[in-house]
């Protein structure tokens, strides 16, 4: 008996699928900004403590930078008439890239934020680690670091803002 493949199969399918052909982009002029974006984090359990991933580009958005002239929509995406990306692809994405096992990041449900750059959106999604502790040589492996909400003074205004609301949900 044949039976349908389960919904994480689907994603590893297309997993598979999108690493043969590079995502889709939005382009926009000089510009080119990707249809989703992932802010990821680590909260210990025993202190909460909580950072967030760096990327090796700077910023907190992954796993590809943000355009320099990115802005938080206002509406951060809430209305109804609104299509979103699903975060899967981008967790996998992500795990794929820092090398951990599947099943490392999960998404945060409830937090959705819009940025758009010359007329085009891409969302941004909320993921933490499920680890007990960060994986600190992943990340450095791929040139990433994990930083306190303190280390973030540097970022373009945008990511501060986008860091500000994740860390919002983050706390409850």
């Amino acid at each position: 008996m044949n039976r349908p493949p389960a919904w994480t199969d689907w994603i590893d399918w297309i997993g598979s699928a999108r690493s043969r052909h590079p995502p889709k982009t939005l382009h926009t002029g000089a510009t080119t900004m990707n249809s989703g974006y992932l802010i990821l984090y680590h909260k210990q359990s025993t202190s909460a403590r909580t950072r967030f991933l760096r990327h090796g580009h700077g910023g907190i958005c992954g796993i590809d930078a943000l355009p320099e002239d990115a802005l938080l929509d206002p509406t951060r995406g809430d209305d109804d008439s609104t299509l979103t990306t699903h975060p899967g692809m981008l967790l996998r994405n992500a795990e794929n890239r820092l090398k951990l096992p599947r099943g490392s990041l999960e998404s945060d449900l409830g937090f959705r934020c819009r940025v758009v750059a010359d007329d085009t959106a891409g969302d941004v999604h909320l993921a933490h680690f499920v680890s007990i502790d960060p994986p600190f040589e992943a990340a450095h492996h791929v040139g990433a670091a994990f930083i306190d909400l303190t280390q973030a003074r540097g970022l373009p205004s945008t990511e501060l803002e986008l860091l500000r609301l994740a860390y919002e949900h983050v706390l409850g």
